[in-house]
């Protein structure tokens, strides 16, 4: 069975962007980048990819399910497909139709689409990039989490989860620490 990995950027505090929504406080280390491009390279949008030399085939996903929000962004700078190398679904109640045919909206409930995703053959997995809304309606579908934390406090934001409270227990895996002072850690249900 293939799994749903929240692949999330938080700050030290606990948050993904700040009460605007803005997210440019973020500090964009050269280590940090050089091994998301490397190591998880289908996360970097499609077009800038080649900014970092990206040519590399899917390493862990093939699917994605990105946050409304987190698609609005893309498409207010024009990209109507912003992962165009793999399945893209934005879940959403607001977005009437897809402005791309490569880019799937899901009006139903996303916990349905993950379910069936998972069921399919292959040996990639589901990625969910953005959203805190959304991962908090996923939680119960949530296998792994790779946490990118930076070395930023935020004060006041979006939290990782916007949901009920749903405690549930995880095991890390690895953390790759950076000299930036950002890490990534994996965490994976207990």
């Amino acid at each position: 069975m293939r799994k749903l990995t929240y692949f999330v950027a938080q700050t030290a505090d606990g948050f993904i962007c700040g009460p605007d929504g803005s997210f440019d406080f973020f500090p964009l280390a050269p280590d940090v980048t050089k091994y998301a491009a490397r190591e998880y390279p289908e996360t970097v949008p499609t077009h800038v990819r080649g900014t970092f030399g990206i040519t590399a085939a899917n390493r862990h996903f093939d699917t994605l399910l990105q946050g409304r929000i987190s698609y609005q962004i893309a498409l207010d700078e024009g990209i109507t497909s912003p992962y165009a190398h793999m399945r893209q679904y934005v879940p959403s109640r607001t977005i009437e139709h897809s402005p791309d045919p490569a880019v799937r909206i899901v009006r139903d409930d996303p916990r349905e689409l993950v379910r069936s995703l998972k069921r399919e053959e292959g040996d990639l997995g589901i990625c969910l990039i953005g959203g805190a809304h959304l991962a908090g309606a996923l939680l119960p579908e949530i296998d792994e989490m790779l946490v990118k934390r930076y070395p930023v406090v935020a004060g006041a934001g979006l939290p990782v989860f916007a949901g009920e409270f749903a405690p549930a227990p995880l095991k890390r895996v690895h953390t790759r620490g950076f000299n930036s002072g950002a890490d990534f850690t994996l965490y994976r249900r207990a």
